[in-house]
């Protein structure tokens, strides 16, 4: 099958990364399936991509019936699944680690990786029954499983926990022609990531200014792993601000 007319569900696709995947894969001939929590969001997405080529799901992906309800209209419009970009996830307040509060830490296992384990159920259970059978799934990492920020415990602990999730997807997906990789971030021009320009702490108690990207290449990069044939992976992949301090010692 040619990459036209394949289906792809991004979750989170109404703003930064999200939507640079949709317009990415769209641009490629991809009819995509638009989730995320606000349905105005997803409808200007939508209105840019063509609604022909479109399906607006809202979703809350801390909800296990609305996930399900979102991989049930995909099948129900389209009649098969070949990528799931599970991008959606939060961050929490920079607080020291001994203030988190406990519903904090909750919210965010629950949008970073219990929705991307449920997430990757459904889609199992439909690549793994379709006809041809398989097909990809690419998990949103972050440059944060390697190298954390201050006061970022829980969103460093999922993404650490998507990155093992990532690893044993690829390893049981092999059986149904399922191939799972990761794409690992850092500092994207986003709502999310933006903010770097402005100065962020660093691990040595300063405050600076970081190096930003367009996320337009994320979504370059997302295409490129989602563009190779199920017997080639990419496992994991960085793409980040070239001036970023992230490798070397800042």
């Amino acid at each position: 099958m040619s990459q036209a007319g394949k289906i792809a569900i991004v979750t989170g696709a109404g703003t930064g990364i999200g939507r640079a995947a949709a317009q990415a894969l769209a641009g490629a001939g991809w009819q995509i399936v638009l989730s995320g929590r606000r349905r105005e969001l997803l409808e200007e997405v939508a209105g840019e991509l063509g609604s022909a080529t479109t399906l607006v799901v809202p979703t809350d992906v801390t909800d296990p019936e609305s996930i399900r309800a979102l991989f049930d209209a995909t099948v129900n419009r389209f009649g098969r699944l070949d990528l799931v970009f599970n991008n959606a996830g939060i961050g929490a307040p920079a607080v020291p680690l001994e203030d988190l509060p406990l519903e904090t830490w909750r919210q965010v296992v629950d949008t970073n990786l219990t929705a991307v384990f449920l997430c990757t159920q459904h889609a199992f259970r439909i690549m793994r029954d379709q006809t041809p059978r398989g097909g990809r799934i690419i998990n949103n990492g972050s440059i944060s499983a390697y190298a954390p920020r201050p006061n970022s415990i829980a969103y460093t602990a999922t993404k650490h926990a998507v990155t093992g999730m990532t690893r044993s997807t690829s390893l049981d997906g092999r059986a149904y022609d399922i191939a799972c990789g990761q794409i690992d971030i850092g500092n994207a021009d986003t709502a999310m990531g933006g903010r770097m320009k402005a100065g962020v702490p660093q691990a040595d108690g300063s405050v600076r200014p970081e190096a930003v990207m367009d996320p337009l290449h994320v979504g370059q990069a997302i295409l490129t792993m989602a563009s190779l044939p199920l017997e080639a992976n990419v496992q994991f992949m960085t793409v980040m601000a070239t001036k970023m301090p992230f490798v070397g010692r800042g």
